[in-house]
């Protein structure tokens, strides 16, 4: 009796079903166990190995033993460069010079380490230690720098290049490596055969013999065109391309037939010698089989009903090509032929007829009458009505036109019927509550109808529960149409007609304010211009954007309420200009701390009192000058309150030191020698006594006198008399004056008195004359004016502290063209020719601006226009830098699609048209071809991210369109581009998909192997019923006292990765 073991571990269902084959009957109980393998035929001993006297321990260590000893990842190689070959043969400098450099760099490029030795017969022994990968770097770089070079050329057919490169050229990298040699290629443009290898000998040898061995393979491989009618190219490709599948896989070489949509007859098969030959002698059977079997009838259709028969993505022919086996001949769609033609066997004609028969009348077109108005409500928001329909109805279309009263149906008779009812249903429904009026309105109100965000429009629609469409600007347009509800028709009818009556009656007008009042009248966070608005709440107030430079405010409103806002805007202009008025007063630096008082007293009693603005100059500035700014007559009393401060500060001074007699007392006789000497003292010190009198300002400037009349300033003061007493001339005294005083006579206090020597006397006069402020005029234009005051007056003031002078621009509303520069004299020169330098440079600048803005328009075919943008708009963005111009493309809105506007330099923009043009003249030479690839080696022709196929066309300056999903043919790609680039990129885009397509087969062979059988299992489980395990006769733990294996167990069967539990013991875990 035999021991039966069992195991029900369900992991040996598939080794199950291969050891135990189905059985036909119920077997009994000793022939099931006859049937049951023994345990050494399920699972067979390892061979024996010869007796060791450490047999014991072997067996314990089977796992250890087993282990493979790690290499060291570090290699070294000698290689011998003889003498005759060496590049330096210099013996005196080894380890010197050039040779030593080289190895150098070698070692640093490569990361090899190099020794370098010299053999008795001068040859060199260069021994380099490293990784793999770097000595065999180091072995180049050593070949082709310390080693003569060679040359020599093989020739091989040019098809069997793009073998030796290899994918992404590894081939030749490889081969480079492995001969130590460099190989130059052809490129592609190229029509020389002829390969160049560089190198030494004995590379040279080995390169030679690799790529003629390449070579050998690739002529085993053929490539083989055959010419078939068009008309059965559906006879070799079968019904979805089932056909030509199997016969690739059959003869495994690949056949390309050209799509239906190109007219080319050529079918091109590439392969093995054999397997081609094969292929073709298929193809031409097929097609001498069908010509001979096959006829043709014709039949009319109409040409509406063409689409039907062909179905999507042609898939109504396919399935009658498959039910048949006839091909149904469509013409072309730019064709008005109505014949359509069957070919195929004589007794399957008829079926075919009445398949297309049937395809082309299982559709209807119908029309439904519908007001164009009412399409939006029959479809509803978003779509939502129309979505109901096509729910219940997905196979019928719906189609409606812009301006017609109908809408199309079309599909299947019966779902065409049954949704014409339903939106018949829908169209009386809604003539029946709705209406629609249409009003005329000038289109340059329609945007004041609209409202700032839509605001007017949106309160109307909500208001009346109304749709009103206003037509866009481009339009031109005046007809507004209003539908809805009719009693909210008409009263928004009413409404809006009021609405564009009260803006014909509306008037715009332009306001000239400066600029540099905008601001201020706009006021902090726009709280001046708010007060206006609310004024004048129907006026709408538009200022320009500030980088426009524009001094035009509008004003838009009723025409009264317009009028009235303008002179209030005026009025708050005048009052901006009046308080603007500005005067400058030169005061003595030293007396500018007196003006401001303690604590800033005066100059702050001073400015409340006389409402002006007083700016003083920064301690550390040289300049005197008090600037004063506010109404005129207020800024005239503020000023003449500062020089009677000044002239107060004067006369102290001057009582301080004037010393207008000397008294003397004591003895007659010795007053009068006192006097005596005094006299003849003073006369000595004075030598000559001068009066001269200056008519002038009386505000000089003391700083600028020069260092040689330093005594000038003193002598100002004590020489003018005080104020309050009368000047004495010619010894006449107490304020006497005999003669009548001439009207013409400048005033006293414009006479400065100086005394001294003659010379210093002149000189200070001299000097006094060079302080007078001179007024010159400079005529400059009006239109540059603004440009000279500069954004916040910037300009100007730059220029008044660069030249110090004050520069006045006359009021805009002067139109003058004069501009007054005041100042002293030896400054005048330099301010006009700074003022007349920088009004050439505004010339300049408007001339340049004027030439900038020359406008060029090209008509382009809007298809061209994303090829001329550019992926990212690369290619535009390097047209627009190169001529430095600036191209507009037409809004999606705009009626002229085809123009392209240039704007620049005409010279610029003649050449950025020439450019345009150059572009759009090869985008039309382009022609696109339709080719076969397997869609298998698609995702590996595009790459990771695209890459691949990005390669491929900046390559061949093409452009590729692989299919969609879903699509009819998923094997067919288009290429565009040029004829002779076109041609090349196919070339190699069938080489990819030879050289891709076979790993995909070994891929697939390989899976086929590892893949389980599907449902042979599973048909064997139900078949025997409940699993018993896996049953094996004669095993181990049967004969002896062994005790099965637990399948449940991990010690008994442990996972690789997961620990093994240990068994617990009584004893406590065990001591290692």
């Amino acid at each position: 009796m035999s021991s039966v073991a069992v195991l029900t571990q369900e992991s040996f269902n598939e080794h199950r079903s291969g050891l135990l084959p189905e059985q036909s009957g119920v077997p009994t109980a000793g022939e099931e166990e006859d049937a049951l393998p023994t345990y050494k035929d399920a699972f067979p001993p390892l061979p024996e190995k010869a007796a060791s006297p450490e047999g014991t321990q072997e067996t314990a260590n089977a796992w250890t033993s087993k282990i493979r000893p790690l290499k060291s990842s570090v290699i070294t190689q000698v290689f011998h460069v003889p003498l005759e070959e060496r590049k330096y043969k210099d013996i005196n400098q080894f380890g010197e010079g050039d040779q030593a450099k080289v190895c150098v760099d070698i070692m640093h490029k490569t990361g090899a380490h190099l020794e370098l030795s010299l053999a008795k017969d001068q040859g060199l022994s260069i021994m380099v230690s490293g990784k793999l990968d770097a000595v065999m770097k180091a072995r180049k770089e050593i070949v082709s720098r310390l080693q003569t070079q060679a040359s020599a050329t093989v020739a091989i057919p040019k098809e069997h290049h793009r073998f030796v490169i290899g994918k992404n050229g590894e081939k030749l990298q490889e081969l480079e490596l492995k001969t130590a040699t460099k190989i130059q290629i052809p490129r592609p443009d190229d029509p020389s055969n002829q390969i160049k290898i560089s190198g030494t000998k004995e590379g040279l040898e080995k390169a030679k013999h690799e790529i003629l061995l390449i070579s050998a393979e690739q002529d085993k491989r053929a490539v083989e065109r055959v010419n078939i009618d068009k008309a059965y190219h559906p006879f070799i490709t079968g019904a979805y391309n089932k056909l030509v599948g199997e016969m690739m896989q059959e003869t495994s070489a690949r056949i390309n037939v050209p799509p239906p949509s190109v007219n080319k007859t050529e079918i091109v098969i590439t392969g093995e010698k054999e397997q081609v030959a094969l292929a073709v002698a298929m193809i031409k059977k097929i097609y001498e089989e069908k010509k001979k079997s096959t006829t043709t009838i014709a039949v009319e259709v109409k040409k509406s009903q063409h689409k039907y028969v062909i179905g999507p993505k042609g898939n109504t022919l396919q399935e009658i090509l498959e039910k048949t086996g006839v091909s149904v001949e469509i013409p072309p769609s730019d064709s008005s032929s109505e014949t359509v033609i069957l070919r195929g066997e004589p007794d399957r004609l008829g079926q075919a007829l009445t398949e297309v028969y049937a395809k082309a009348n299982s559709y209807n077109v119908s029309s439904v009458s519908a007001p164009s108005w009412l399409h939006r409500f029959i479809i509803g928001k978003k779509g939502q009505n129309l979505a109901k329909i096509t729910q219940q109805m997905p196979k019928v279309h719906i189609e409606f036109t812009e301006g017609e009263d109908r809408i199309t149906l079309e599909g299947p008779t019966k779902d065409v019927q049954m949704v014409q009812s339903q939106i018949e249903a829908i169209v009386l429904d809604l003539v029946s509550r709705m209406d629609y009026t249409e009003i005329s309105v000038d289109p340059k109100f329609h945007r004041h109808l609209i409202g700032k965000g839509g605001v007017n429009i949106n309160r109307i629609k909500e208001l009346h529960k109304v749709t009103v469409r206003i037509p866009p600007d481009n339009e031109k347009s005046n007809l507004i149409r209003i539908e809805g509800d009719p009693q909210g028709v008409q009263e928004a009818k009413k409404e809006l007609l009021e609405l564009a009556s009260r803006m014909e009656n509306e008037r715009t007008k332009d306001l000239i304010i400066e600029q540099r009042f905008h601001r201020a009248i706009i006021g902090q966070k726009g709280e001046r211009i708010k007060e206006v608005r609310d004024k004048f709440p129907d006026v709408i107030i538009n200022f320009p954007d500030p980088a426009q430079k524009s001094d035009i405010v509008q004003l838009r409103g009723p025409r009264n309420e317009v009028e009235k806002c303008s002179k209030f805007m005026q009025k708050i202009v005048a009052e901006m200009v009046e308080n603007s008025f500005s005067v400058s007063v030169p005061i003595f630096k030293q007396f500018h701390r007196n003006i401001i008082g303690k604590g800033g007293s005066n100059i702050k009693k001073i400015r409340e009192e006389t409402n002006t603005k007083i700016d003083l100059p920064a301690e550390n500035s040289n300049s005197e000058m008090i600037v004063i700014t506010g109404k005129k007559a207020n800024c005239e009393a503020a000023r003449i309150r500062i020089l009677a401060i000044q002239k107060e500060l004067v006369i102290r001074i001057q009582n301080k030191f004037w010393i207008d007699k000397v008294t003397i007392r004591g003895p007659v006789e010795e007053v009068e020698k006192a006097k005596q000497q005094l006299l003849g003292l003073a006369e000595e010190k004075v030598c000559q006594k001068k009066k001269s009198l200056l008519s002038g300002v009386r505000e000089c400037k003391k700083n600028a006198i020069k260092n040689s009349h330093q005594t000038l300033w003193a002598s100002l003061f004590l020489a003018a008399p005080p104020a309050e007493a009368p000047i004495q001339e010619n010894g006449e005294a107490n304020g006497e004056v005999k003669e009548p005083v001439d009207p013409n006579a400048p005033k006293k206090c414009d006479i400065i008195v100086i005394s001294g020597r003659k010379e210093r006397c002149e000189a200070a006069v001299e000097a006094l004359k060079a302080l007078v402020p001179v007024t010159i005029e400079v005529e400059v234009p009006f239109e540059l004016h603004r440009y000279i005051i500069g954004q916040k007056g910037s300009g100007i003031r730059k220029m008044m502290d660069e030249f110090e002078v004050n520069i006045q621009v006359p009021a805009p509303e002067q139109q003058s063209d004069k501009i007054a520069i005041t100042g002293l004299a030896n400054h005048l020169d330099r301010a006009k020719e700074g003022l007349l330098d920088r009004v050439k440079e505004l010339q300049a600048e408007q001339e340049d601006r004027a030439l900038r803005s020359f406008k060029l328009t090209i008509t382009v075919d809007p298809k061209y226009h994303p090829k001329i943008i550019g992926r990212k708009g690369a290619i535009i963005t390097t047209i627009r830098t190169e001529h430095d111009v600036n191209i507009q493309f037409p809004e999606k809105n705009d009626e002229n699609q085809d123009q392209i506007t240039i704007t620049g330099y005409e010279h610029k923009a003649i050449a950025a048209r020439d450019a345009i043009k150059a572009l759009v003249d090869e985008l039309e030479e382009m022609i696109s071809e339709d080719i076969t690839l397997d869609s298998r080696v698609h995702a590996r022709i595009i790459g990771a991210r695209g890459k691949g196929i990005r390669k491929i066309m900046d390559e061949f300056k093409v452009d590729l369109r692989f299919p969609q999903s879903g699509a009819a043919d998923p094997n067919l790609v288009t290429v565009t581009g040029r004829p002779e680039l076109v041609d090349e990129a196919i070339d190699h885009l069938l080489n990819l998909e030879e050289e891709y397509l076979a790993d995909v087969v070994e891929n697939e062979s390989k899976m086929a192997y590892m893949r389980p059988h599907g449902g042979s299992a599973a048909a064997n489980d139900e078949q025997r019923g409940p699993s018993k395990g896996f049953v094996v006769r004669e095993a181990p733990w049967t004969t002896g006292n062994e005790k099965a294996p637990d399948m449940t167990s991990s010690e008994d069967f442990p996972s690789f990765g997961a620990p093994v539990a240990a068994k617990t013991s009584p004893w406590g875990p065990k001591r290692f």
